[in-house]
């Protein structure tokens, strides 16, 4: 393989080697990618499905215990909603601002690297066709300097060389563009599921407001935290 490797960088030159380079930081990117992903459970939603369910269910001090036993960004996300909208001084709008405001950051962590990989996936075909267009313009130079002695072989081994570049520019570019359309659309559902399960929480305790006990017993479990939040 380091043969291989190395026969490919003496004949491509400096533009397979850094394609080459982003194709290892890409790689890289996504292994990092993959284990935030892991451990921050995208895409596991039973944990707080089964909040949601024990909320519908008015046994809202265990909900919340649920939700907030979970890592995942849909569950801290139902969490919040809950938490709030156990207190009857904070109006709907405000509840939704607040989650609003923690899933934003956390599925911003989620596509931090995106960009990159983005850029990775565009950029990756255009290095690949400058290098071929270096490789032609060097093939005809040697059959200009060749004269009247044209050998075929020599323009037809000059054109393999360029496109070469162009192969290995599609060879990194597509399997990324691949990977992050993947991890976006793990996003996206995340998303989804947060605007899905917030707004069943909200809208529950809207229809079916907390009783005095019940309202007593989820504060209880959990302290509330001061802040501007519920100075509305």
């Amino acid at each position: 393989m380091l043969e291989t490797i190395t026969n490919l960088l003496a004949l491509g030159g400096p533009v397979v080697a850094i394609l080459m380079g982003l194709s290892v930081f890409a790689l890289a990117l996504v292994i990092v990618k993959l284990i935030q992903f892991h451990r921050e459970r995208v895409g596991s939603h039973g944990r707080a499905r089964d909040a949601l369910n024990a909320w519908t269910k008015r046994e809202r001090a265990r909900a919340i215990g649920l939700a907030e036993a979970h890592p995942s960004a849909v569950s801290a996300a139902v969490a919040t909603a809950m938490r709030l909208a156990s207190r009857r001084d904070i109006a709907p709008a405000v509840i939704e601002q607040e989650v609003a405001r923690t899933a934003q950051q956390r599925l911003h962590d989620l596509q931090r690297g995106f960009r990159a990989l983005d850029a990775i996936a565009q950029i990756a075909p255009l290095l690949g066709l400058f290098g071929t267009v270096l490789g032609m313009i060097e093939a005809f130079r040697q059959l200009q300097v060749a004269g009247n002695a044209v050998d075929p072989s020599l323009l037809a081994g000059g054109i393999w060389v360029a496109l070469l570049t162009t192969a290995a520019g599609l060879a990194v570019a597509m399997p990324t563009q691949l990977v992050l359309t993947w991890l976006e659309t793990r996003v996206e559902n995340e998303r989804v599921a947060i605007e899905t399960m917030a707004s069943a929480v909200i809208t529950d305790s809207l229809t079916r407001p907390l009783g005095s006990d019940e309202h007593v017993a989820v504060h209880a479990q959990r302290p509330q935290p001061h802040g501007d939040v519920y100075a509305h």
